[in-house]
């Protein structure tokens, strides 16, 4: 089972992941098994979002952008990253996640890079 955490602000996928109002937690096998919404503990880094998701099991993330300096924390807690994930509504984007449909912006991916 897998469970994908969605930063939100305003009912859709926030534009800055650790500027967002709460996380969309997915759980899903398949299709959709449960869902719920978390805040973020007040007074956090966004240095400290990966250990905290980490410690509420979350296996992936879908973002749009995401400061480069905490990717690799990421990757150090072995949560997979969507980045440049168009700002969507959480439902679309899990059904997207679902069948394979996500799809990253090229632009979002190169301001990483450089």
């Amino acid at each position: 089972m897998k469970r994908i955490a969605i930063p939100v602000f305003k009912d859709q996928l926030s534009e800055f992941f650790g500027e967002c109002s709460y996380y969309e937690i997915f759980e899903i096998d398949h299709k959709v098994l449960n869902k719920k919404r978390i805040g973020l503990p007040i007074g956090f880094n966004v240095t400290d979002i990966p250990a905290w998701l980490e410690k509420n099991g979350i296996t992936d993330v879908i973002a749009y952008k995401v400061n480069r300096n905490i990717i690799s924390l990421f990757a150090s807690k072995k949560i997979n990253l969507f980045i440049g994930i168009p700002l969507q509504y959480p439902e679309k984007l899990i059904d997207d996640y679902i069948h394979g449909k996500l799809e990253s912006d090229k632009k979002i991916i190169a301001e990483l890079t450089q």
